[in-house]
């Protein structure tokens, strides 16, 4: 019976003539560069690829300082480095001392050859990008149906927003008549007037996303009148897709929080906004409550009737001073009256008749008050206390030494 070995007996020994094969120690190997990934680690792996074969390879962390140039799909490298075997997987991989550029792959000379044409042609222009609406409700989603792609745009979708509907259409995405598939789904989807679509598929390598970087594709994304996101690969892949559509997504997760507004996020915004006007309101309310109960204060301070009174008061109390005026006035008159009074009753020729005198007047009225007004034959007139008398002058004659006055 044949001697048996375990599967890591086989591996270490396929391992050791990996290590005892010269030519496999130094190899510099020609190729175009596919599936490459840029490790969190800093580890880079790629796969190298001719027409009929295909070489897994990586660049540990510590090898890197042999690339001076970022390493892409499609680009066409010579790798220097040893085939060996990684024992845990019993796989055989290129482990890369240094990566020089060698041109570029076919495919991808026919992805910048096909860019540069539509860019000529407008097609990249932003003047026909159209907005994106932010409350979509229908999305329509062009991919495979059985894909990661579907699913992660299902379970964002039913997370943010649970009300959007979305509308798929299982399409080919790679292989022989994907391109046919995806313009067929894009243009009977953009038939339902669907608020947005989002067309794409998961990561792969450049043959695996090519079906996105065929014109046809891209025509049908550009006649599109529905708003198109373009979701193809990872966020490092590019396809012709990416360039047409209305807008780019790293991935079809990032497609779907780009199409489905946060119903949850939008609510709280509202209530947000809700509390911020009511707040304001009641800021308002109490301001004019304020200008109200101010202009009312106003008011009456300058009410008619509050004026009217104030007037009557202010025209009583100009009438207690007028009349307190008047009377204080008429006092001094009455006084000043009666000193006049006083002195004329002093000087009134009755007052002294009343006292033993008499008052003499000539034939003419004219009061007489010396000898020499009258002559012996004169009638005069003397008036007394209780009467008058009529007289006639026999005698006048001046006392002696006394003159008359002048």
């Amino acid at each position: 019976m044949a001697s048996i070995y375990s599967v890591s007996q086989v591996n270490s020994y396929i391992k050791n003539m990996f290590a005892q094969d010269f030519a496999l120690t130094r190899i510099s190997v020609r190729g175009e560069v596919s599936n490459c990934k840029y490790h969190s680690s800093g580890h880079l792996y790629f796969t190298l690829k001719d027409k009929t074969g295909t070489l897994s390879a990586v660049m540990f962390a510590s090898q890197r300082r042999g690339l001076s140039f970022q390493l892409q799909e499609g680009q066409q490298v010579v790798v220097s480095g040893s085939v060996d075997v990684y024992e845990r997987d019993g796989k055989y991989q290129l482990y890369a001392r240094k990566i020089e550029q060698d041109g570029q792959g076919g495919l991808f000379e026919q992805f910048q050859r096909l860019r540069n044409e539509l860019e000529e042609m407008g097609m990249f222009a932003a003047e026909y990008k159209q907005p994106i609406p932010k409350y979509a409700r229908t999305v329509g989603v062009v991919t495979a149906s059985t894909g990661a792609a579907i699913r992660d745009i299902m379970n964002i979708t039913a997370r943010r927003n649970p009300y959007v509907q979305l509308v798929l259409y299982p399409a080919l995405v790679q292989g022989e008549g994907a391109a046919g598939s995806i313009v067929a789904g894009i243009r009977t989807l953009d038939r339902m007037g669907l608020d947005v679509l989002i067309v794409g598929r998961g990561g792969g390598s450049i043959e695996d996303l090519w079906a996105f970087n065929e014109e046809p594709v891209a025509r049908a994304i550009f006649e599109c009148r529905t708003p198109v996101i373009s979701a193809v690969g990872h966020e490092t892949d590019v396809t012709i897709a990416d360039y047409v559509a209305d807008l780019r997504a790293p991935t079809p997760s990032a497609a779907a929080e780009l199409a489905v507004f946060d119903y949850r996020q939008f609510e709280d915004q509202r209530m947000a906004y809700q509390a911020a006007l009511t707040r304001t309101m009641e800021r308002q309310l109490e301001k004019r409550r304020y200008q109200a109960e101010q202009y009312r204060l106003r008011l009456k301070l300058h009410d008619p009737g509050r004026q009217i009174n104030e007037k009557r008061q202010r025209l009583a109390e100009t009438e207690d001073r007028l009349t307190a005026l008047m009377e204080r006035r008429l006092t001094e008159a009455k006084h000043r009256l009666a000193l006049c009074g006083g002195r004329l009753h002093g000087l009134s020729p009755l007052e002294k008749i009343s006292r033993g005198f008499g008052f003499v007047t000539d034939e003419g009225g004219k009061r007489v008050e010396s000898v020499e007004q009258v002559n012996a034959g004169d009638r005069i007139t003397v008036r007394v206390a209780d009467g008058r008398i009529e007289a006639e002058v026999t005698d006048a004659r001046q006392l002696p030494g006394k003159q008359p006055e002048r």
